[in-house]
C-alpha cells in the first residue's frame, strides 16, 4: 500500500492550445481512424461511440475533471497532434471554457474506457483564424479519444459491499489496527500495486495519518472477512503530485479490499459461552491444571492450529505465565465440560512479531475451547452419594476390609474408560493395601454394603502426570461405584484369625492321627474345619486353597512337609518373641 503524502488540489490553468491542453501521465493505446462528415457544413459535433465498455458507473458531466488520451488529425489523415506521442494525458475540468468548445461537447456523457471518434467543425474548433504554423483557418479537426478517468470535486469515497461475512463481531473504527489484503487500479483498470504479491497484508493503524484521506474514511465499519470496492477520487488520495510513476497526477483510485482482522491496542480478550454445561459448581482459577482441546484461527477464519490434529489435549496450568497471556485470562472462570470463544488481541499473543510461519505479526487470534477438565494439586477426592440402602447401616467399609464392587470409569467430558459390568463381576480389593488407585479407595471408605457414590479422582491420587493404559496423564477420573458386598479384613501380616482364643493344645487338635506330625492334608482339614463352624476366618480375598498352603509353609520351618510341635507357633507369639529379641 503507498503512503499518503501531502496532496495538492489545484488544477492548472491551461490555454485552448492543443498542445498545452495536456498533463504528464504514461501512454497507453494508439491512435484510431479518422471520420469526415458528409454533405453539407457541419453545424455541430459528429460523435462517433466505436466501444463503449459493458459497465458504465458514471457519465462525463459539465464542471467534471477529466483525464484522457487522444489523437487529433485533419481531414486527409494528416496528425497535427497526439497525446500518445508526448507521453502525455489530458488532465483538465470540462464544460468551463478551457477546452474548444467541440471538444467540451464531445466528451459529455462519456463513459472511463469508452472510446470515440470526434468530428468537430471549424466554428467550434479554432474558426477562421486557427493557430499559426499548426492549424489551418476554417479546419475541420478529428479526434480519436480514449476516457481514463473521471471524478469532480464534489464527490466523495465510494463504497461496494462485495462480501459480508455473517458473522461480524466488531467493525473498523478510528485509532483501530487493521491487517488487510488489497488490489489496487486506476480508475480504468491499470494495475499499480497489490499486497498479494508481496506475500503479506498491509498492516496499519486507520484514522492517524497513515493511509490517504479516503482509504482511512474507506475501511470504516468493515467487518473481519469483508470485501469491499473503495473508489477514491484524487483529492483524497495523491492529488496533482501523484505518486512515483505508478500514479499519474489527479488519479480517480480504486482499491479492492480484503479485511483479514482489526483490534486497538485498547483491547482485552473477549470471550463468548458457546456451550455452558448444566451443574457448574466449580470454575478454573489461577494455579488449576487444566485439559483442553482448541482450534485456533485467524480473523479471516484461517486456521493455525489444533489439538484436535494431534488426538491429545493441551495441559498446562493457567494463571502463572506458561501460555499467552491473553489465553491465561480467557481460560480462568470456565466450568469442566465448557464451550468457549476466546479472541485475543496480538497485544496479548505473538505481537508484532507474530510466531512461526502460521501466525503474522500483528494477529488478531481465536480459539474454540473445549475444556475437558482442571484440577488443583491441593484438591481432595470429591465424593457425592447417589443413593443409600433403606435399612440401617451399622457397618461401613474401612482399612483392611475386603469390599466387592462394581464401577463405571470415565473422563470427566463423558469419555467412557473402564467398567466392572463389561467382565461380568464386580471388582474386588481389600482396602488400605495400596490394589487401587489411592482415590478410588479413600472414595470406597464409609460406605454401606447397597451404596451408590459418585467419586471424583484428581490426578494426583490417580494415575498422575504419566497417566496409564488407557487413562489420558494428568486426567481427573469419574467413578461411579456401587457396593455389593464387604468383609472384615484382618490385621496386616494375619493370614488367620481366631473369632475367639485359640485351642489350648493347638498341636493336639491339629494332628488328627495322633502321629506326632501335621502334614498338609491334616492341616487343610482343621483350618477349613474352624472356618466352617465360624471359629476363625481365612484372608479374604484370596484363593482359600493357597492361603493355607502359605500358613502350612510359614510352620513348616524346615520345610520337610510335616509341621511337629516345635516347630508351630502362632504369630502372635512370633511377634512377641521378636519384641523381645529386639529389647
Amino acid at each position: 500500500m503507498l503512503r499518503a503524502g501531502p496532496p495538492s488540489h489545484t488544477l492548472l490553468r491551461l490555454p485552448l492550445l492543443p498542445p498545452l491542453l495536456l498533463l504528464l501521465v504514461q501512454a497507453v493505446g494508439r491512435g484510431l481512424g479518422r471520420a469526415s462528415p458528409a454533405g453539407a457544413p457541419l453545424e455541430d459535433v459528429v460523435i462517433e461511440r466505436y466501444h463503449i465498455p459493458r459497465a458504465c458507473p458514471r457519465e462525463v458531466q459539465m464542471g467534471d475533471f477529466v483525464r484522457y488520451h487522444y489523437n487529433g488529425t485533419f481531414e486527409d489523415g494528416k496528425k497535427f497532434d497526439s497525446s500518445y506521442d508526448r507521453h502525455t494525458l489530458v488532465a483538465i475540468v470540462v464544460g468551463v471554457g478551457r477546452l474548444i468548445t467541440g471538444m467540451d461537447r464531445g466528451l459529455m456523457g462519456m463513459c472511463v474506457n469508452e472510446r470515440r471518434r470526434l468530428v468537430v467543425p471549424p466554428h467550434l474548433g479554432y474558426g477562421s483564424i486557427g493557430v499559426a504554423g499548426l492549424i489551418p483557418p476554417d479546419a475541420t479537426l478529428y479526434f480519436d479519444v480514449v476516457l481514463l478517468d473521471v471524478w469532480n470535486k464534489a464527490d466523495t469515497v465510494q463504497v461496494s459491499t462485495l462480501l459480508r461475512p455473517p458473522h461480524c463481531p466488531r467493525m473498523v473504527q478510528d485509532s483501530d489496527f487493521v491487517r488487510y489484503h488489497y488490489n489496487g487500479t486506476l480508475l480504468d483498470g491499470t494495475a499499480f500495486d497489490n499486497s498479494y504479491s508481496k506475500g503479506g497484508t498491509y498492516d496499519t493503524y486507520v484514522g492517524s495519518g497513515w493511509l490517504i484521506k479516503g482509504m482511512d474514511q474507506g475501511l470504516l465499519g468493515m467487518c473481519p472477512g469483508e470485501r469491499r470496492k473503495i473508489i477514491i477520487p484524487p483529492f483524497l488520495a495523491y492529488g496533482e503530485k501523484g505518486y512515483g510513476t505508478v500514479i499519474p497526477s489527479q488519479a480517480s483510485l480504486v482499491f479492492h479490499v480484503l479485511l483479514i482482522d482489526v483490534h486497538n491496542p485498547k483491547d482485552t480478550i473477549q470471550l463468548e459461552t458457546l456451550e455452558l454445561p448444566p451443574g457448574c459448581v466449580r470454575r478454573a482459577v489461577a494455579g488449576d491444571f487444566m485439559r483442553y482441546h482448541y482450534n485456533g484461527s485467524l480473523m479471516d477464519g484461517t486456521l493455525f492450529d489444533s489439538s484436535y490434529s494431534r488426538n491429545h489435549t493441551y495441559n498446562t496450568y493457567v494463571g502463572q505465565g506458561y501460555i499467552i497471556p491473553g489465553m491465561d485470562q480467557g481460560l480462568q472462570g470456565s466450568c469442566m465440560g465448557e464451550r468457549r470463544r476466546i479472541t485475543i488481541p496480538p497485544h496479548l499473543a505473538y505481537g508484532e512479531n507474530g510466531t512461526g510461519d502460521k501466525i503474522p505479526g500483528s494477529a488478531v487470534l481465536i480459539f474454540d475451547v473445549h475444556v475437558i477438565d482442571f484440577h488443583n494439586p491441593a484438591d481432595p477426592v470429591e465424593i457425592k452419594t447417589l443413593s443409600r440402602p433403606a435399612e440401617t447401616c451399622n457397618e461401613t467399609a474401612k482399612p483392611g476390609d475386603f469390599v466387592r464392587y462394581h464401577y463405571n470409569c470415565s473422563l470427566l467430558d463423558g469419555t467412557r474408560l473402564f467398567s466392572s459390568h463389561d467382565y461380568g463381576a464386580p471388582q474386588e480389593a481389600t482396602l488400605g493395601a495400596n490394589k487401587v488407585i489411592q482415590g478410588l479407595d479413600i472414595g470406597l471408605q464409609d460406605m454401606c454394603v447397597g451404596e451408590r457414590r459418585q467419586i471424583v479422582v484428581p490426578p494426583h491420587l490417580a494415575h498422575g502426570e504419566s497417566g496409564a493404559r488407557g487413562v489420558p496423564g494428568s486426567a481427573v477420573l469419574l467413578f461411579e461405584v456401587e457396593l455389593v458386598s464387604r468383609e472384615d479384613g484382618l490385621p496386616t501380616g494375619y493370614l488367620f484369625v481366631w473369632h475367639e482364643d485359640p485351642p489350648a493344645n493347638l498341636f493336639e487338635d491339629l494332628d488328627l492321627n495322633k502321629d506326632g506330625e501335621v502334614p498338609l492334608e491334616e492341616f487343610s482339614t482343621f483350618i477349613k474345619a474352624q472356618v466352617s463352624e465360624g471359629k476363625g476366618r481365612l484372608l479374604p480375598g484370596q484363593d482359600p486353597e493357597k492361603t493355607i498352603g502359605d500358613m502350612f509353609q510359614n510352620q513348616d520351618r524346615n520345610q520337610d512337609g510335616k509341621i511337629t510341635g516345635e516347630e508351630l507357633k502362632l504369630k502372635s507369639d512370633e511377634d512377641g518373641e521378636r519384641v523381645h529379641e529386639e529389647l
